[in-house]
């Protein structure tokens, strides 16, 4: 049986196994209400199009390195995470949760190195798709079910906002308006504020001095509302540190992204 590629595997998958109608015809897909592989993250990586609804609930950050994404943070430090609980069910229902939690454990991976063709491949070490006798089927006889049918498209649709993502990321690098991040939060009563670091964010100061066709460039394809939520979420950095005191974490000057 074909099988995805496993080396350097994304985020919350263990394995990647190709859906099949020969081998899973009788597998089904149960919803739940609890995601445990989340109950220690602190950052998951968000598409643009989400910018404007996580901006509400979490500071949008990206990554450090030579490719950086946009991470969502959950906490502000690692093994952090103010909006799950230990059981990775969500603390308060009035939540955006980004779609590549909701993907998982569905993917479009590519089995061939040698071909651009994508299939729908699962995890199969999950514990909402399998044999089960509850749940939607994910085969009517040898064709998709309406299921598998959407589920494809929604992954679809994830790899097309991953592909602007990229595009939005190559931009803010080509023009320099990435730096190193830094937040300093002095909660009351505290004798030293807490730095927090290992994170990257656009320099405000450099995008108010761009040049006018620099800034007619990013108006219209539509780059500035994104540079300018991910701004704002920022502010959701001194929420998210209250969220952490008021569940009894206790503050420690780090933050990797």
């Amino acid at each position: 049986m074909a099988s995805a590629p496993q080396q350097s595997l994304p985020l919350f998958y263990n394995q990647l196994e190709p859906l099949s109608s020969q081998v899973h015809a009788d597998f089904r897909t149960r919803s739940t209400d609890r995601a445990p592989f989340l109950a220690s993250q602190h950052a998951v990586p968000v598409t643009v199009e989400e910018f404007p609804l996580v901006q509400r609930f979490m500071p949008i950050v990206f990554s450090v390195g030579d490719d950086p994404v946009p991470l969502a943070l959950m906490g502000l430090n690692e093994g952090v995470n103010t909006f799950f609980d230990a059981e990775g069910k969500l603390v308060d229902p009035n939540f955006y949760v980004p779609a590549y939690i909701r993907r998982y454990p569905f993917l479009l991976a590519r089995l061939r190195p040698d071909s651009d063709e994508l299939s729908l491949c699962f995890d199969p070490t999950s514990d909402v798709v399998g044999n089960f006798e509850e749940g939607e089927k994910l085969f009517d006889g040898t064709e998709p079910s309406e299921v598998t049918k959407n589920i494809l498209q929604f992954n679809e649709q994830f790899e097309t906002a991953g592909a602007r993502t990229s595009q939005f990321m190559r931009e803010l690098k080509e023009l320099g308006l990435l730096i190193d991040g830094e937040v300093s939060i002095q909660p009351d009563g505290a004798a030293q504020p807490f730095i927090y670091r290992g994170f990257m964010m656009v320099d405000e100061n450099k995008l108010n001095e761009m040049r006018g066709d620099q800034l007619r460039k990013i108006v219209q394809n539509g780059m500035l509302p994104l540079i300018y939520a991910h701004l704002f979420s920022l502010a959701q950095m001194r929420e998210l540190f209250a969220r952490q005191m008021r569940a009894g974490w206790q503050p420690e000057v780090q933050l990797v992204g």
